[in-house]
């Protein structure tokens, strides 16, 4: 398939030299380079632009694509809508610790394909390999091996799986945001999509699977995923990712009806094909508006994983749109849940601490924090709940309460329905409301998320809270993890005040921090 001459992008492209001192010569002068850092500068005046959020230079932002780490360095791309050709390219951003990161020029670009939509990355000890989906193609290939992975080369024959193709019993599938990854004998590709029946209906969420010896020749192996009785009707199983976690091995994808969530479980490498045991989210609503919607996943390197996310816009915003989440670590622990926890190089922003020691929280009382609080902030906050039915933390409270996102802990609130769909548990649930967030009358309503979360007996709440201007990101014991955006109209929303409801509680200490910005 040739390039299409509609198809030729209007952003100017540079072939980079080779070596890693030449190239970093040449990024001192390059025009994308240039203009991203005047972009990024202007775009810094807007009050709910995050601070240690990466958040893209220029114009709107979609998924998080192929993050990986090679020669050093992690690598982020993304769907990027360059301002004199909106369709989507991939954007790219390096870092050292995947919390500081330097904008690059844009990696991949129309051509054969409309646009560059998401896929991921596969590390080889040569080279680096990008598998997407290219609209009006199909699912693409295009590989780099470069220091900095500035050139980027579509190998021949893509696209190397067609958009529409059928099976061995004439039922045609759907390709789409692919994964990739090697094994043995070759390379292997989940398309995530959905079939039997309609989208946000009554369809199904499947992986069809593909086997390449070369890249280039591609055999269809049939649908990835056994047994699924975890994804809800209407879910497809957009931008894929399947790696090994500790023992087993996990598939975090997103719907585009209740975005990202994650299926755990047994791959048999025989056969081919995954059977879950346990599922969860990472969003508790809608993807709209300001919900957690695709993920990006690479491994750590010591048998965990990292993940980053694009968070949806909850209010128009001028020249850009969505945020990425923190990157966050995924374990799995012995008894076979799934840890989330923030990256640990987070903590380098850290300034400004202060404290709070024990604390009585006496029934149905609203306690102010004095002195706690701002607009980028960390909170390490840890409460004994003891008989309490709820702990609240208000955070970007205004004085007079009148603004303020409410995060709560509810004892035994949510109702779990057990896997097959049958049946109820009370389980106790973590809550992100953000209904009082926003005088704003252009923000969007959103109901509270309401997560799964078990606490032990005994066992004490930690949070951990990080507040960005427009975004609040909390972590829960290690196990849970709640992310929304959020834009509070009065400069003076910057406090965090403390509840029980219903019995005495003990604030056993909170810590605080100022975060320091990751830009220059």
């Amino acid at each position: 398939m040739s390039i299409k001459k509609e198809f030729i992008s209007k952003v100017p492209q540079v072939e980079y030299a080779a070596t890693l001192e030449e190239q970093l010569e040449q990024l001192k002068t390059d025009e994308l380079v240039l203009r991203f850092a005047a972009s990024r500068q202007r775009l810094a005046e807007d009050r709910y632009r995050p601070a240690y959020h990466y958040v893209n230079p220029e114009g709107n932002l979609n998924d998080p694509n192929g993050l990986c780490y090679w020669q050093g360095r992690y690598h982020l791309f993304y769907q990027a809508y360059p301002p004199e050709d909106t369709r989507q390219h991939w954007g790219h951003a390096m870092s050292d610790d995947l919390v500081h990161w330097t904008d690059l020029p844009l990696a991949i670009y129309p051509g054969i394909e409309d646009k560059c939509f998401s896929g991921s990355a596969f590390v080889e000890e040569d080279r680096v390999i990008a598998m997407y989906h290219g609209t009006s193609a199909g699912n693409m290939v295009a590989v780099a091996d470069d220091p900095l992975l500035l050139n980027w080369q579509k190998i021949p024959g893509n696209p190397v799986i067609p958009s529409v193709q059928e099976d061995e019993k004439g039922r045609p599938y759907r390709v789409y945001d692919p994964c990739i990854w090697g094994e043995e004998d070759g390379y292997y590709s989940l398309s995530g999509t959905y079939w039997q029946g309609d989208i946000f209906s009554d369809c199904r969420m499947v992986q069809h699977l593909f086997f390449s010896q070369d890249l280039r020749r591609w055999i269809y192996l049939g649908p990835f995923v056994e047994a699924d009785v975890f994804t809800e009707p209407g879910e497809d199983g957009a931008v894929p990712y399947f790696w090994p976690i500790g023992q087993e091995h996990i598939l975090v994808f997103a719907s585009h009806q209740r975005g990202s969530q994650y299926l755990l479980g047994a791959y048999d490498k025989v056969h081919h094909r995954f059977r879950p045991r346990a599922h969860g989210r990472f969003n508790f609503g809608g993807i709209t508006p300001g919900g957690v919607h695709a993920p990006s996943v690479m491994p750590d390197g010591e048998g965990g994983l990292y993940v980053i996310y694009n968070i949806n816009e909850g209010r128009p915003t001028e020249g850009w749109n969505h945020i990425m989440s923190l990157p966050r670590r995924l374990t799995l622990g012995a008894n076979g849940e799934l840890g989330i926890e923030p990256v640990a190089a987070l903590e380098e922003l850290r300034r400004d601490h202060k404290s709070v020691g024990q604390t009585v929280l006496p029934a149905n009382q609203e306690i102010v924090l004095e002195g706690i609080g701002g607009q980028e902030v960390e909170l390490i906050v840890e409460i004994d709940p003891q008989e309490a039915r709820e702990v609240c933390l208000n955070v970007l409270r205004a004085p007079d309460g009148e603004e303020y996102t409410a995060i709560k802990f509810h004892r035994q609130g949510y109702l779990r329905t057990r896997a097959g769909g049958w049946g109820q548990q009370p389980q106790d649930a973590l809550v992100l409301d953000t209904s009082r967030s926003s005088l704003l009358p252009d923000v969007a309503a959103r109901p509270p998320e309401m997560a799964p979360f078990e606490l032990g007996d005994g066992e004490k709440l930690t949070l951990r809270i990080f507040i960005d201007r427009s975004v609040v990101e909390v972590f829960a014991n290690g196990k849970q993890c709640l992310a929304l955006r959020v834009y509070p109209e009065r400069e003076d929303s910057v406090g965090v005040s403390i509840r029980a409801q219903g019995s005495d509680a003990v604030l056993r200490s909170l810590d605080a921090w100022q975060m320091q910005t990751i830009w220059s």
